[in-house]
């Protein structure tokens, strides 16, 4: 996935990376986040629990790389749905006042050992068009985020 921002790369950058930042957008929203943490350099982890519909959710990873402020890559993994650990990588690309950043999700999708090639590819797609779903709304509530100061939850 693909999206221009109008605003510096150094701080796209950033809002991946502050906790402040990110739990306004990153798998949450302000008001329903419930722990958001980080140790953002190579080894460190994040953790992401939100609250919602009577029940916590709850990501965590590993950064893998950092390289302020064109790259971030990281593990995701929701442990209480899988024990599949999916791999990110965000690369963003300065252009003067504005950048572009490039969304990247390895996807390990759990399977029955019985599946043939068919079914695996079906959950597949199941699963791309799931996560892509959700990412598209996390970075059009960041794009809101760090072009207008604010997120707008309405439709």
């Amino acid at each position: 996935m693909t999206r221009q921002f109008e605003v510096p790369a150094e701080r796209v950058f950033d809002a991946w990376l502050n906790p402040e930042m990110m739990r306004k957008w990153f798998f949450t929203l302000e008001g329903t986040n419930k722990v958001c943490t980080n140790d953002p350099r190579a080894g460190g982890s994040w953790e992401i629990v939100d609250h919602r519909g009577g029940q916590d959710y709850r990501a965590i990873g590993e950064y893998l790389e950092i390289e302020p402020p064109t790259k971030i890559a990281f593990t995701f993994e929701m442990p209480q749905f899988s024990d599949t650990v999916d791999t990110i990588t965000v690369e963003i690309e300065p252009m003067g006042q504005s950048c572009e950043m490039r969304f990247t999700q390895n996807i390990v999708v759990p399977h029955e050992e019985q599946w043939n090639e068919s079914d695996l590819a079906a959950a597949l797609g199941e699963y791309h068009d799931g996560t892509e779903h959700g990412w598209n709304l996390m970075f059009m509530g960041l794009k809101q985020l760090l072009e207008e100061g604010f997120i707008s939850y309405k439709g």
